[in-house]
């Protein structure tokens, strides 16, 4: 690898073009080069890729199987929404080389322990800072340096910094020096004043004075003597301090910035919830038109879609099947210009992908559009394909009074779709060998058509604009005959043949038209799953949330985003977890604040996909209203206030950042404040504001920290977030290490915030 070697890069089966790669000397980068239109090279971190799939696994590489044999061939998988790179090697030993090197370097990087990774951020921005390569970095350089770093000091206190780091009085400053230069740079008044506050002779914290920290200012219980032992000796580089059984103010700024110093709590992070109760017990992390890589118009559909939702601990999948060539199903957004994948391929990607992250079951979302000869095609591919891990019948062959739980459904993947007659008829035989029936057709389109036409606005809107739609379309993408909005509006409610072979795929998940509250009551199978587009879903919630509630303490319910999102964005899922609904199906490959509040939800509980629903909700004989959180039994309101004090921001120009922290929970409880923004200082600017918020609902609660660029004349800049459950949220002084808007790490980026949670008498 750091000799280098060329491999052809390959985009689909007509362009492979050869590429020399070569591993950096920092073992960090990779070089490439590229005949990009002002670009000799291009390069990547080996921090970017996620993972390195062996073989023919990318719809790419398959496409081209018969050119290039498996062992020649492998695939970069990237972090967040960047594409695959699909390469080929000269011979099977280059490969290999590749692939070993790659997850071997992947593995030094997760196992870097804090000190390491800031060690090796600091060299990363010692060598953008070297623009001569000679080693050293003159005082222009230093300048430099401070401008990328979001840094807007005054020259003559940098060139003081820079004078007293100079210990060899040179003019320039080489690794040490300016390793000592970044210190003073980086300097936490914040952290030393509490750190000067507990240590008794300011110069280290005492075991006895590390306790009484945590203690007081952490929160603590327990073996608080035990736990500051462990700190030390974890945290604590001098080994002088150690063996004084003390902690220096490195060791502090190390375990304060450590995942034990993390605003997350990390029992949590593990799997400590009750996983036996019935799945209709939990939220359920699930996906939309997962196929889907990009808008539902024109945008790709990929097999990708599953694997990256499936990785990210997705158990519930969404597949619209079609009619296709050669008795094929096909897989795409119907009447579209989404491209179309095999039905057997998106299986195959299920079933390779589906427990890789957790073991508990995944559920897939069919939409059927097939004729009957095709579902039968479906059904075999189902059984031949996913073979014991289909569920195909009840467990232990009866039919109880309540649907199974995760742990009783490890490792199965279920089907979700309509079914002839129940389960109760299926077991008993009833229904014969070679059947098949009627069913309500109740795909999405049509819900959304029915929800449409009782809309009086867009009744009239249609009426006087559907011809200029039709031009529109015909000008924008030259097919008016497959204007989404047509299909809206004229698809019709039918009644649909369903093959048997099929319809024996759904055992606990089958698909019913919604009536009323009333009517589900009173017509209760545990077994029923009704779906509900986002506004049909908050019409309910408005007009009968209790009951709302209710409902799904017994059944699942998915819901799902309107049709008129054809840019492919997201609703607010929290609305539909305050009604107890599992299956909230959002569109994964779509960053931005609903992802945002997926990710924070489902980070908890060994990020398993199921996560345990409050007790209030769980309850059928409990009247739990979203709207009126205080009428419960157990309501006992919460106040929390976060300091924030500091921030380090990693970009390229200077920034004025102020943070925004959201509470996302029961309407009573949504809120949002800021802290004051702070001029031309993206490197460490210090607040010292406390915010303060009621929750009604703490079970429910969801904070967002957002970081912002702020600007007088338009639209903030995104900087950084961090979502997570208040739930999980670990009281004292925190660190928030903050993600991207994909949700990836932007390491060494944080907040340090102080954290109060008192119960309200």
């Amino acid at each position: 690898m750091l000799v280098g070697t060329v491999m052809r890069k390959i985009k689909s089966r007509t362009w492979k073009k050869q590429r020399y790669f070569k591993l950096q000397d920092d073992c960090m980068t990779i070089w490439y080069k590229s005949k990009k239109a002002g670009n000799a090279h291009s390069t990547f971190s080996v921090n970017d890729v996620e993972a390195i799939r062996e073989g023919h696994q990318s719809e790419v590489l398959l496409s081209i199987a018969d050119e290039f044999p498996a062992d020649r061939c492998f695939t970069l998988v990237f972090r967040s929404r960047r594409s695959n790179l699909d390469l080929v090697a000269e011979s099977a030993e280059e490969a290999q080389s590749w692939i070993k090197g790659m997850r071997k370097l992947i593995e030094s990087l997760e196992n870097m322990g804090e000190r390491e990774k800031l060690d090796q951020w600091i060299g990363d921005w010692f060598k953008k800072a070297d623009k001569n390569n000679d080693g050293r970095m003159n005082f222009k350089e230093v300048q430099d340096l401070l401008r990328m770093m979001n840094v807007d000091m005054n020259e003559h206190h940098a060139l003081r910094l820079f004078m007293m780091a100079d210990k060899s009085q040179t003019g320039s400053l080489e690794d040490d020096e300016f390793v000592l230069f970044y210190k003073m740079l980086t300097e936490r008044e914040d952290i030393l004043r509490v750190f000067q506050e507990y240590s008794t002779d300011g110069q280290k914290l005492s075991q006895s004075d590390l306790e009484d920290f945590l203690r007081e200012e952490q929160l603590e219980r327990g073996d608080v003597h035990q736990h500051a032992q462990q700190l030390i000796e974890g945290y604590e580089p001098s080994d002088t301090a150690k063996l004084l059984k003390a902690m220096t103010f490195d060791g502090f700024l190390m375990y304060l910035g450590s995942s034990e110093g993390s605003i997350f709590n990390p029992q949590r992070r593990g799997i400590f919830q009750d996983m036996t109760r019935p799945l209709c017990h939990y939220f359920i992390s699930s996906s939309h038109n997962t196929y889907l890589m990009e808008d539902q118009l024109r945008g790709q559909s990929s097999v990708e879609g599953y694997i990256r939702a499936l990785n990210r601990g997705c158990r519930c999948v969404e597949v619209d099947c079609w009619d296709g060539a050669n008795g094929e199903p096909i897989v795409y957004h119907g009447h579209t210009l989404t491209s179309k994948i095999l039905f057997k391929d998106v299986v195959n990607a299920v079933l390779n992908y589906a427990f890789k992250v957790s073991e508990y079951p995944v559920i897939l979302s069919i939409e059927n559009h097939c004729c009957v000869e095709q579902q039968r095609v479906m059904a075999q591919h189902l059984n031949h394909i996913l073979g014991d891990k289909l569920l195909k019948s009840t467990l232990e062959g009866k039919v109880s009074s309540r649907l199974p739980s995760p742990e009783d459904l490890k490792g199965k993947i279920l089907v979700k779709a309509k079914k002839i007659g129940g389960l109760e008829e299926n077991c008993n035989g009833i229904l014969g060998d070679s059947f098949t029936g009627l069913v309500s057709d109740e795909d999405e389109a049509a819900e959304i058509d029915e929800e449409n036409l009782h809309r009086d606005s867009v009744r009239r809107r249609m009426k006087v604009s559907l011809s200029s739609v039709l031009l529109f379309w015909k000008w924008k993408y030259g097919h008016p005959d497959l204007c989404p909005i047509l299909r809206f509006v004229f698809l019709q409610k039918s009644k649909q043949r369903l093959s048997k072979e099929l319809s024996d795929c759904v055992v606990y998940c089958k698909s019913v038209h919604f009536i009323s509250f009333r009517h589900s009551q009173s017509h209760f199978k545990f077994y029923e799953v009704t779906s509900f587009t986002e506004s049909k879903a908050r019409k309910h919630l408005r007009e009968a949330g209790a009951e709302f509630v209710c409902h799904n303490s017994r059944q699942l319910t998915r819901i799902y985003p309107t049709g008129f999102r054809t840019d492919s964005s997201n609703f607010n899922p929290q609305e539909m977890w305050n009604a107890g609904c599992q299956i909230v199906a959002l569109n994964f490959q779509t960053a931005g604040e609903g992802m945002d509040l997926n990710d924070g939800l489902f980070s908890q509980n060994g990020q398993c996909g199921y996560v345990l629903k409050p007790s209030f909700m769980r309850d059928n004989e409990k009247r739990f209203d979203p709207d009126m959180p205080q009428k419960r039994d157990d309501y006992q309101p919460v106040i929390s206030g976060q300091q924030l004090p500091k921030v380090n921001i990693k970009k390229d120009s200077i920034v004025d950042p102020l943070v925004r922290v959201e509470i996302h929970g029961v309407p009573m409880d949504q809120a949002k404040q800021e802290t004051r923004y702070i001029e031309n200082n993206g490197f460490n600017p210090v607040w010292y504001d406390t915010l303060h918020f009621t929750i009604h609902a703490p079970e429910l609660a969801i904070v967002r920290f957002v970081v912002e660029d702020y600007d007088k004349t338009s639209k903030n800049d995104f900087v950084g977030q961090y979502t997570l459950p208040l739930s999980c949220m670990q009281q004292g002084y925190r660190h928030i290490h903050l993600l991207s808007r994909d949700g990836t790490s932007i390491s060494p980026s944080s907040l340090f915030v102080h954290v109060r949670i008192k119960d309200l008498e």
